[in-house]
């Protein structure tokens, strides 16, 4: 008992005088200034179609990149003992809650925008609660996965491995039907999924479950896509796209059976190559791209990065890109040396999640997969992905005040 209490004691002076990641800091604070310089220069053609003032879009992203900037810096402070508990867990039920009855909200709140009811607009403000509900997710499946999960050994049956994880696929499964039925969110749905599976992993769980779960997945995934017609015509319009690239390394009678004649090419796709086409190396210059102009009207939010491609080039990109790696290895870093389980479990969600919006997006404007609308991170326009994501950073940061900093000892 005397033992245990010294140990907790010594953990929160651990905490008390240890300090946050203060280049994981700066690297999320400069994604975030580079997201409102865009959200100027992207939205010369949308102001004019909306009606709005020129600075309207800059002047709403530097407000919201301002707010992420103090919640992390604010998050940062506090001891995650205190903190992520609370706002992990207030973030699941919560917007769990919100998804739930937003199908009986009036059409004025829960607006029917581009074929799905996805955000709540309130006094000219929009929100998108499956943003937030992923970092509760997250955090639910690393605290339960700590307290139920991670120390039970690989050894026992299959059948009782599916009863033990039975209430998870459970959870997994209202929360699809919400997400990709309701909301008709398909990549959201795809990127829980994916959480769900990383942090199984990390949770030792057999290679018996994975397979169960890959069938199953690829199962529920397929059957979501035939389920709604514009999904399939997505895939059709894609492979109208790649299938010449492809069928040239299968056998020649396959053709017959997979080549699509008479689908035009997918328009928004299309254009975003267009883009990445004409950046070339360095690009044409801040606020010189075309593609804004009224080709792409997600130029701001979904095709972000090809309207960032058009004006700074591939060189500007794969700075981009350094940037958001440094993100990920600090993060991996902090998981890797952080003594709690459930912070380990939580910050190696977090980064796989990075990690798969930002991959989904880039292959989706690229062509390599068909396009779903999901933000990229730190840098598409929107406030919910911008202040969640600050959230998520946030709370990562009050995790990275638990780490001990060996000191260098000085040679006499």
């Amino acid at each position: 008992m005397y033992s245990n209490k010294k140990n907790i004691k010594a953990r929160k002076q651990i905490v008390q005088n240890g300090q946050s990641d203060h280049l994981l800091f700066i690297l999320v604070s400069f994604l975030i200034i580079v997201s409102v310089i865009f959200s100027y220069s992207l939205t010369i053609y949308t102001v004019g179609h909306y009606e709005v003032g020129q600075y309207h879009f800059f002047i709403r992203q530097l407000l919201v990149g301002i707010v992420s900037i103090l919640i992390m810096w604010f998050f940062s402070k506090i001891n995650p003992d205190v903190l992520v508990n609370k706002v992990g867990m207030t973030l699941f039920v919560l917007f769990l809650f919100i998804m739930v009855i937003m199908p009986f909200l009036p059409k004025h709140i829960v607006p029917y925008i581009g074929g799905a009811s996805r955000w709540i607009k309130l006094y000219g403000f929009s929100l998108t609660p499956v943003e937030f509900f992923k970092i509760g997710f997250v955090y639910f499946l690393s605290w339960s996965f700590h307290r139920r999960i991670i120390d039970v050994s690989k050894k026992i049956s299959f059948r009782n491995e599916l009863n033990l994880l039975f209430p998870y696929f459970l959870t997994f499964i209202f929360v699809v039907f919400i997400v990709a039925f309701l909301q008709k969110d398909l990549g959201q749905a795809v990127v829980l999924g994916l959480i769900l599976f990383i942090l199984l992993i990390f949770a030792n769980r057999s290679y018996k479950i994975f397979l169960f779960l890959g069938i199953t997945g690829l199962s529920v995934l397929v059957s979501l896509i035939l389920i709604f017609p514009y999904r399939l015509t997505r895939i059709y319009l894609w492979w109208s796209m790649v299938q010449d690239d492809i069928l040239q390394f299968l056998p020649y009678w396959m053709e017959h059976y997979l080549r699509i004649a008479e689908l035009p090419a997918s328009y928004q796709v299309s254009h975003s190559l267009n883009a990445i086409h004409n950046g070339g190396i360095f690009g044409k210059g801040i606020g010189l791209g075309d593609i804004k102009l009224g080709f792409l009207s997600d130029v701001h939010t979904d095709f972000v990065l090809a309207g960032i491609i058009e004006e700074i080039g591939l060189f500007g990109f794969f700075i981009i890109v350094f940037i958001m790696l440094m993100i990920i290895w600090r993060i991996l870093r902090i998981s890797q040396r952080v003594e709690n389980q459930l912070y380990h479990l939580f910050t190696i969600g977090i980064v796989f999640m990075i990690i798969t919006a930002f991959l989904i997006n880039a292959y989706g404007i690229s062509g390599m997969i068909p396009i779903k609308g999901i933000a990229v991170p730190l840098l598409s326009y929107g406030g919910s992905s911008m202040i969640s994501m600050a959230i998520s950073i946030g709370l990562i940061l009050s995790i990275s005040r638990t780490i001990k900093h060996k000191k260098k000892e000085k040679k006499a």
